[in-house]
């Protein structure tokens, strides 16, 4: 196999820590094309769902995958054409996303799909799996965490910004299901790579973990400030 020449950084980390926020606002400093992995699962719970996917069924879950092509980009999330950015953020998707994220079958699709664009330019991805089983050797691995009581707070103030009729009880319950569910599944769970550096984001704004990030990459030698 031909070694990988281009630089492949991974964000991975908890629901809600911003790590797509981050990974995006990097990516456009340093010219690296931003790949949204959690979009990719959401797009197919959102197929599933208007399917009526039955996810305890193998052969009905190979058709769907099947079927559906995904464009997914910085700006827009296109599912077979169709620009589905609003709706895969809605809180039934968010309820059921993780279930259908540890699905064999759709990690294994996913992945595929993953390391074909890692392959064949730079990237900065953010996921749950980007270092440990997408990526497991990107140049830098970033973790992210926070405060659960932080990260809730921080969807909240999102959907609510976007009129979704929720509560901050709601959000909270939607995260811890989450976080167990990620950490528990037996498909590529959840967890800190070795060679991770964590970064805790529960006091820091925007700025200073962009600059966090950029300082490890400095550090490294993989980009020029």
């Amino acid at each position: 196999m031909v070694p990988n020449t281009f630089i492949n950084i991974a964000i991975d980390g908890y629901s809600s820590c911003g790590k797509s926020t981050i990974a995006k606002a990097l990516a456009k400093d340093i010219g690296f094309t931003y790949i949204d992995s959690g979009a990719m699962y959401r797009c197919v719970t959102l197929f599933f769902i208007q399917h009526n996917i039955d996810l305890s069924n193998d052969q009905a879950i190979t058709d769907a995958l099947a079927k559906i092509v995904l464009d997914v980009n910085e700006t827009e999330f296109l599912l077979n054409g169709k620009d589905v950015s609003n709706e895969i953020r809605n809180m039934q998707i968010s309820q059921l996303v993780s279930k259908v994220a540890a699905i064999k079958l759709v990690r294994t699709k996913m992945v595929a799909i993953q390391q074909a664009v890692g392959n064949s330019k730079n990237v900065v991805m953010d996921g749950r799996d980007i270092g440990t089983a997408v990526f497991p050797k990107a140049q830098l691995k970033i973790f992210m965490t926070a405060d659960p009581a932080i990260r809730a707070k921080r969807r909240y103030d999102e959907l609510i910004a976007k009129s979704e009729n929720v509560s901050l009880a709601e959000i909270a319950e939607n995260i811890s299901m989450r976080d167990y569910e990620d950490t528990h599944r037996s498909e590529s769970p959840l967890r800190q790579a070795e060679d991770a550096i964590v970064l805790d984001n529960s006091h820091l704004n925007p700025t200073e973990q962009l600059n966090f990030v950029k300082d490890l990459l400095s550090s490294r030698q993989l980009i020029a400030l």
